[in-house]
């Protein structure tokens, strides 16, 4: 299956998928984690930061994450993913019986008091055009099969997507 977490840049989405993959590791669980930093470095290398730049990283990324499914591997997707329809067509390239939606529900707040990479800092001045939650819109998940505290405890978070696997 593949298990894709969605919320702000910096909400814990990374942090979080991390701690279940060893813990999915060490209970004997095939996983690849995918997200911006090894995606953008490479597979995604050419596309910007616009909606139809992320429509298209969060495509191929859909492919590569149906790979691994296909091959019996728990995929953890962390992913920004911005919009209903991104995620939409993300969940159709996947297939609905291997996609959870996972909500890393952070406030903005949090996000930027947790800013290691200057990030927000940058899109505020000017200097990053397109920054979800400062010049571009987040929209909320509709109907995800799992939300999260962002900045709840990181064990409560992992135990309590580990119920998926039970």
């Amino acid at each position: 299956m593949v298990l894709w977490f969605t919320g702000l840049s910096g909400s814990g989405k990374s942090t979080i998928a991390l701690a279940l993959e060893k813990e999915l590791l060490k209970r004997g669980y095939y996983t690849k984690l995918l997200d911006g930093d090894n995606i953008r470095t490479g597979l995604s290398s050419n596309v910007d930061f616009t909606i139809e730049g992320r429509t298209e990283s969060i495509r191929r990324v859909a492919e590569v994450a149906k790979l691994f499914v296909e091959n019996g591997t728990v995929t953890l997707c962390s992913f920004i993913s911005p919009t209903n329809d991104i995620r939409k067509t993300a969940r159709e390239i996947i297939g609905d019986k291997d996609f959870v939606e996972i909500y890393v529900n952070t406030s903005l707040e949090t996000c930027e008091a947790r800013d290691v990479k200057g990030l927000y800092k940058k899109a505020k001045a000017g200097e990053i055009k397109n920054f979800t939650g400062i010049n571009a819109p987040y929209e909320e998940p509709i109907n995800p099969n799992v939300i999260i505290k962002g900045d709840g405890d990181l064990e409560v978070s992992v135990n309590q997507l580990m119920t998926i696997f039970n």
